[in-house]
């Protein structure tokens, strides 16, 4: 299995301070916000990793983590997503690297307290087709600004929903998804969304529809460190509180 981590985007919602960086070198903690999803996959046991950026500050990445041998990737690649396209956009920039194997997909601002080693272990015994990340979320006005899935009787997902006026659970998908190769047969079969992006939601309900997408519930803290300015601040109080109590 192979592990693609995306940093790219305008990072808008982080203005001012994505005006000067991108948004995924800003510091949680002690260090830029790239590296605990580098750590995460390299404790998880992925060593092929690439990591696909774009904008003017996309050579950064290349200063923070060159070869990556001392994040613990024994290989790291770069794909560069000449405009922001969506995450499905930046998934297919790494095609080529993925060949036919299995992949997890981070997003760079995805902060997770526990090993996703479990996650992979289940997923690598899986037969086919994807599995997607739910975090429980309490508060109804932060799932309507989240993707969220619909559940059936059994815990199964029937569908998500982006931004729903109202929440069809109380669980928000997280940015981490486990895909076959037959995610690039997808990819190529996308529309643009309002937004003018390809989605990664579309991505989902299509492994959705077919049968083939799984489940698991985080255990432990998740923040989203891009969300918002408050959300970001909120990552690094808990980050740092944990780094202070180990």
């Amino acid at each position: 299995m192979k592990g693609v981590i995306l940093a790219g985007g305008t990072g808008t919602r982080m203005h001012p301070l994505t005006r000067i960086t991108n948004k995924h070198l800003l510091p949680i903690y002690d260090r830029p916000m790239v590296t605990y999803a580098v750590e995460a996959m390299v404790t998880a046991g992925l060593d092929q990793i690439m990591v696909v950026t774009g904008g003017t500050h996309a050579g950064e990445f290349f200063r923070l983590l060159g070869n990556g041998h001392d994040y613990g990737v024994e290989q790291l690649f770069y794909a560069y997503q000449e405009r922001p396209g969506g995450i499905a956009e930046a998934l297919g920039l790494a095609e080529r690297f993925v060949g036919g194997d299995r992949v997890l997909v981070m997003l760079a601002d995805n902060i997770v307290e526990r090993s996703i080693r479990p996650l992979v272990e289940r997923f690598a015994a899986q037969e086919r087709g994807a599995r997607i990340v739910l975090a429980p979320v309490a508060d109804p006005e932060h799932l309507r600004n989240l993707g969220v899935p619909e559940l059936d009787g059994e815990g199964r997902v029937i569908r998500i929903v982006e931004k729903p006026a109202e929440p069809p659970s109380g669980y928000a998908v997280t940015g981490l998804y486990f895909y076959d190769p037959s995610v690039f047969e997808v990819l190529p079969t996308l529309r643009p969304s309002g937004r003018g992006e390809l989605e990664i939601t579309d991505v989902n309900n299509w492994f959705i529809e077919r049968g083939t997408m799984e489940l698991d519930v985080l255990e432990g803290f998740w923040g989203d460190a891009g969300e918002s300015i408050d959300a970001y601040y909120e990552v690094n109080d808990f980050v740092r509180a944990l780094r202070r109590r180990g």
